[in-house]
Parts: structure tokens; sequence; C-alpha cells
């Protein structure tokens, strides 16, 4: 091998050492000053690092809260006073049903209590004469039984009585459909004007500000996980906290259902949105880069790994995100050099 190309394979190194340094402190002008400050660059030594194994367990992150709203009437609606997409406040009245009929049955049932009322107190004043009758020796004691036992069938009438208008006051409460808890409208069903049944849906609430997200897994994956434990959760690919609500073995054998509750506050997820829970499952070893050292090209992925003839492309397939960090799952080993930059360059 000639000198030349031995000087050749020295200067390699030393350019890529150059390259690094001058990266580092920026080129200065010819005022003296430094020019615009280039971007850092540091070279790190890829590592095998022990991080938390998880289970990628895939659910539908459904609202916390629903309820298909009905009435116990039968009847027109006359009124339904929302719309798909509305917000209300619970206790809001959202749909009125015709309560003419049990009006009318109202002012029956307050007729029976008048009578009833009636009938009690001639009872009553019939068992204390008899009373009294009895202390004096000037009835008999089947007179007095008799007064007694008209007495309380009098009382027993008066309490179907009132028994009958507290029933028809909570069947009367059904002719204004109110909501339960807060939440949206998601399903009309109604118009003013339709026809209402009994337990037919007329509208549909849901509270999003809170979701569930429920997955079924192993037993043995089960095993390790105790209600209120976070857990970490992607929702249509965007990061999320889950706090287990309980862990319960599922209607299919060897499986359990596991629910997980993600505040929802600002709405920022949809209900009905795909959603996976990251389960521990112990620790295992990983190659982890930082994410300032990954570029893309396309639908590629790669980082300059630093060699003895300089730095070259190589393409990696990743892994989970955090913290700043990336799992390299293929292309690196422990051991190799990686270029790392707030602007790694391209493919040359």
């Amino acid at each position: 091998m000639s000198s030349k190309t031995k000087i050749r394979h020295k200067a390699i190194p030393l350019a890529a050492v150059g390259l690094v340094v001058a990266a580092c402190g920026g080129k200065p002008s010819k005022s003296g000053r430094p020019a615009e400050q280039a971007p850092q660059e540091a070279t790190i030594t890829v590592r095998d690092t022990m991080v938390p194994a998880v289970l990628e367990a895939a659910g539908v992150a459904e609202p916390y809260q629903r309820s298909v709203l009905s009435t116990r009437l039968m009847g027109w609606v006359t009124a339904v006073l929302v719309r798909e997409g509305d917000r209300v406040e619970a206790g809001r009245v959202l749909a009125r049903v015709d309560s003419r009929e049990v009006a009318a049955k109202g002012t029956q049932v307050d007729a029976g209590i008048v009578a009833a009322e009636a009938r009690y107190q001639e009872a009553l004043r019939q068992a204390q004469r008899m009373r009294g009758l009895y202390a004096d020796s000037a009835a008999t004691k089947a007179q007095l039984d008799a007064a007694e036992t008209g007495l309380a069938q009098a009382e027993a009438g008066l309490g179907t009585a009132r028994a009958a208008r507290a029933e028809l006051e909570a069947v009367s409460a059904y002719a204004e459909i109110r909501a339960p808890f807060a939440g949206e409208i998601t399903r009309r069903y109604v118009d003013p004007g339709a026809f209402a049944s009994p337990g037919a849906p007329l509208l549909e609430l849901q509270d999003a500000s809170r979701l569930r997200v429920t997955v079924s897994v192993s037993p043995a994956t089960a095993a390790g996980l105790n209600r209120g434990a976070t857990l970490d959760a992607t929702i249509e690919d965007r990061p999320a906290r889950a706090v287990v609500e309980g862990v319960v073995p599922a209607s299919s054998g060897a499986l359990y259902t596991v629910n997980g509750i993600v505040e929802n506050r600002d709405r920022s997820y949809l209900p009905g949105s795909a959603a996976i829970l990251l389960l521990p499952q112990g620790s295992r070893r990983a190659i982890l880069v930082p994410e300032t050292a990954v570029f893309a090209e396309g639908d590629l992925s790669g980082v300059r790994v630093v060699g003895e003839q300089g730095s070259e492309l190589r393409w990696v397939r990743l892994g989970r995100r955090s913290g700043g960090q990336v799992e390299v799952l293929a292309g690196l080993r422990a051991g190799d050099r990686v270029l790392t930059s707030a602007a790694v360059g391209g493919v040359d």
C-alpha cells in the first residue's frame, strides 16, 4: 500500500471529528464574533437499557355515563326541547309527553282520598264512642271489637288512597323527560307529534367528560393489576393516562376484563375512538436513542452511525417514544455510536 493511500485512510476520521467540533463552536465571522450558532452535535454510544415491558391491549374509549331516556306514559309527544349535539345540565327538561290522562286520574284519586278520610273519621268516632260505652259496661266486647275492626279497615283504606296519589305523582313525573346528568344529546328518536309508549327510546344522553376503556386480557396479565393503578394509554395514537377502575372475570372463559378511566374534561378525545391500554409486564432490554438522532425520509426512519470512515446512514425500525427517547427495534446494536443533533441531516 502506498503512502498516499495511508494518508487518505487516516484523514477520513479526522475530517469527521473536525465536523463535530466545528458544529459545536460555530464559524467565526470577520469581526471576530461567532456567526449564527449551528445546531450542536454529539456522538453517543448505544447500550442495552432496561425498560418496562408492556402489553398493548386494544379496546374502545366509551363514555363513562350513557343513558337512553324513555317514559312510562303512553301519549303524544308535545315538545322536544333539544337537538343532537346540545349540551345540557342535570335536571333540565328535554321533552314533554301529553299528560291529560294522568291529570284526569289525579282528580279521581283526590276524590278517593277525601272519601277515605271521611270514612276514617267516622270509624274513629264510632270506636271512641264504643270504648266509652264499654268502659261503663253499656256495650259488649263484641260491639267494641266490631268498632275497632271498622277503624282499622278505614285507616287501611285511607293509606291505600294516599299511596295511589303518590304512585300517580311518580308516573306524572314521566310527562317531563329530564336529564339525569350533565352531558350531550347524541340521539333524538322522536319529534313533536310522535306517539310515545312506555319504554320506547326518546332521547340519548352521554357524558364524555370521562371515558372508559375496556380490554380483555389473560389471567396472568390481570394478576398484577389493582384498582386505582395508573396506566399509560393511547387514544387514536395520542397519549393518555388511565386509572384502573376494576379487574373482573370476563363472561367468556380464561379472560379478565380491565376497565381504565381516562379524564376528558376538555373533550380532547372523542368517544368511540380506538384505544390501547399499556399493561405492565415486568422489564426487558431495549436500545434507546434520543429522538434528535432520528430523521425521516418518506416512510423510512434513519440514523447516522459514526464509524472509522466517518458517519454513514443506517435505516432503522422504531418502536415506542417516551420522554424524548425512541426505541430502536431493528437496525442498531449495543456498541454502535450514533450522531445526535437538533437538526440531523437527511440522506446525502
